[in-house]
């Protein structure tokens, strides 16, 4: 028998069976259910969260220049804490509490910014001809946050991007204005700090620039503690203005421009954190978290007012639900955090050592974050994106979300100003980049509420693109989930871990699927170490569905639902077996024979972690001399973000190197063995992991 035409005979037989597995919860949902959430709670929660009190919020916030540590934030942290006042949240369920934020104190591995507050600003073009550029306070964005007060007249020269020692060769820049297409604070660095110009001036020169050329992008200095007493300032501009004054240098013309930028400009000051609490009335030690970050330049509408409107309106619904007697007070404690995303959330979780999941023996059950959660559908043409938690942390949570984001998907929610927008949403793997992140790392289940599209950083994100509908929605789907957890009874116990069990089953199916893929796509010649990286996701997904299934031990543990979770466990695993066998038979067809060890010389090191995460992006390369920090900043580092917070969270003191890099394979792509090993290397080196002793 031709071998090609078995493995595709077995391969067609295998993906049958899985997606038979794969689509079972699929096909059970064809037929309409009732969601976990009841009919009249849902009812009772739609009637009272308001997308469009939510879009007044939003744009209340968006006129304040919000930048963290600065004055405009705090502006923006009292507006919070006056609305919370309003809705009934008197001083024991409401307050402020300040931080540090001098470019000084660190929280972690986290520097944290500087203070800053600035009064005007004008760019202007003296020569060839006169032409006022851009001022501040009317474009807030126009001024690179951080700057320092300032006035220069001066010639400006082109760089290009400005960001690479290269860009400087052969360039006169000492004492002048430098004109980039690099990141604000990059440029700085290089172009006044090292070079000796005096200012910079950027502009956006990507595609979307482009497309929409009259937008201008949010850059910061962000300066480290050492270079607080040289920075200078700088601006950005449009790609229209951008390309102007670059044409103008090319033509061989003199272009002078005369930049000035009043005010304090770094000081020592405070990042806010605003918290409020509707206390539980029978497990109150055990909390449920909304998070927003507040900060972000004036407008800044969905990133990320909109999610800061949205759980402030979820609050007041709640606490106007229970005090009215609609609702009773909640079982547990849910807490509301408003905060200066990353550095805010790395302090105050610093503050609070309750901050801690199940896992670390804290009481703090869930985290679900909404950043950009109002984005007009049909305006963005953009998509509401639920981000599960990773696999370093498993949990039901995203079960139960899914299940209220399809409760909502059904729902006809519509507002008088409104958008008339279908719902669309996806429940996506973990992604990183905001304030859940923070939560995770504590062992906190954490979720990301979030939506992407062209106008995010940019002087585009205004209130006109946010529409009550979306926040409506998603109010509505994070209300649901935490209402339910807050008050969760043994009945609905049974029915979430039910609910749980099939759509585990249905992710094993999946994973199983792309193990299978992974196999059939290799070559003979590596079809062993093909088998070893897929039955490698198969271990790995076990795992993960049995500690899926044991987290809702964390909610509900009497001693029926223990016995079922146990149950449900064991049989995972004969589903598993199943796979495995089926793995086995495809990738015998290929001629393999021996599934040899996933690493030829597998690192039995053990890491042990020394700080608390996530890392500050840029380690380990900030801290190592240029020649071992080159290779992380160059293409052939080949760890994302994502892989890089999972290596990190799977250290748990008893994972060696190798079982942290198969994981972190198993839930993404498999990364080279070699370069987890120097990764883990340079964090033990400059103080952030220690190795175990043997």
């Amino acid at each position: 028998m031709n071998v090609s035409w078995l493995t595709c005979l077995i391969a067609a037989r295998f993906l049958l069976l899985s997606a038979l597995f794969a689509l079972a919860p699929i096909a059970a949902q064809a037929q309409e259910r009732q969601s976990l959430l009841d009919v009249k709670t849902r009812n009772l929660l739609h009637e009272a969260l308001s997308g469009e009190l939510a879009k007044d919020h939003v744009i209340a916030i968006t006129r304040h220049h919000r930048i963290q540590g600065s004055r405009g934030y705090r502006a923006a942290a009292q507006y919070v804490l006056g609305e919370l006042r309003k809705y009934g949240f008197d001083e024991k369920d409401a307050t402020i509490e300040s931080f540090r934020s001098d470019g000084k104190a660190v929280y972690q591995t986290w520097q944290s910014p500087s203070g800053w507050d600035i009064e005007s600003a004008e760019l202007r073009m003296v020569e060839p001809f006169d032409e006022r550029l851009v001022g501040f306070p009317e474009i807030a964005m126009s001024v690179i946050t951080y700057s320092n007060p300032g006035q220069v007249r001066a010639e400006m020269v082109w760089v290009g991007e400005g960001t690479k020692e290269d860009d400087y060769k052969d360039k006169a820049v000492a004492g002048k204005i430098v004109l980039a297409t690099g990141y604000g604070g990059d440029v700085h660095r290089l172009a006044v700090l090292k070079h000796g110009a005096r200012a910079v001036v950027c502009y956006l020169d990507d595609e979307r620039a482009q497309q929409y050329p009259d937008m201008l992008a949010y850059t910061g200095l962000w300066p480290r503690s050492e270079e607080l007493a040289n920075v200078t300032f700088g601006f950005n501009l449009t790609h229209r203005q951008g390309e102007k004054l670059r044409q103008l240098l090319a033509s061989g013309k003199k272009v002078v421009i005369d930049a000035r930028v009043s005010g304090t400009g770094l000081e020592p000051y405070f990042m806010d954190v605003v918290v409020a609490q509707i206390r539980g009335t029978e497990r109150p030690e055990e909390e449920l978290v909304f998070s927003a970050h507040l900060d972000h330049p004036k407008e800044s509408a969905n990133d990320n007012a909109s999610g800061s409107a949205a759980i402030l309106d979820v609050a007041r619904a709640l606490n106007s639900l229970v005090h009215s007697g609609k609702l009773p007070a909640p079982k547990r404690t849910l807490r509301f955090i408003w905060v200066p995303e990353w550095y805010g959330t790395m302090a105050y979780i610093d503050a609070h050592p309750e901050l801690t999941g199940p896992a670390l023996g804290g009481k703090i059950l869930a985290n679900l974050n909404l950043d950009m959660v109002g984005e007009n559908l049909e305006l963005l043409h953009s998509m509401l994106m639920i981000s599960r938690t990773p696999d370093s942390l498993p949990s039901a949570l995203n079960d139960l979300v899914e299940d209220i984001a399809a409760m909502v998907d059904q729902m006809d929610i519509q507002t008088p100003r409104g958008s008339l927008s279908a719902s669309n949403y996806r429940v996506i793997q973990f992604t990183g980049g905001s304030d859940h992140m923070m939560f995770i790392d504590r062992k906190i289940p954490g979720m990301m509420f979030s939506h992407s599209d062209y106008t995010h950083h940019t002087s585009e994100d205004t209130p006109d693109k946010v529409d009550p509908v979306e926040l409506e929605r998603c109010e509505l789907i994070a209300t649901g989930a935490f209402w339910y957890l807050a008050n969760l009874t043994p009945e609905q116990a049974r029915e979430w871990l039910a609910w749980t069990v099939a759509s585990a089953a249905h992710r094993m199916g999946l994973d199983a699927l792309r193990a299978q893929r992974l196999l059939t796509a290799a070559h003979k010649n590596s079809a062993g170490k093909s088998w070893a990286e897929a039955q490698n996701i198969l271990d790995h997904t076990l795992g993960r569905e049995q500690q899926v299934l044991g987290s809702i031990l964390s909610f509900h543990s009497d001693g029926e639902i223990t016995r079922s979770v146990r149950s449900y466990q064991e049989q995972l695993k004969n589903q598993f077996a199943f796979f495995s066998q089926e793995l086995r038979v495809a990738a015998q067809a290929t001629g393999a024979r021996v599934i040899p060890a996933l690493d030829a010389k597998p690192d039995p090191r053990i890491p042990v972690r020394l700080t608390r995460g996530p890392l500050d992006f840029s380690l380990p390369a900030s801290r190592l001399a240029p020649e071992k920090a080159a290779w992380y900043l160059s293409p052939s580092f080949p760890l994302t973000g994502n892989d890089r917070f999972e290596l990190v969270n799977f250290i748990d003191g008893q994972r060696s190197i190798s079982e942290i890099r198969n994981a972190v394979s198993a839930e993404f792509l498999p990364v080279p063995l070699e370069a987890v090993r120097r990764y883990l290397e340079g964090l033990v080196e400059v103080g952030a992991l220690k190795w175990r002793e043997q």
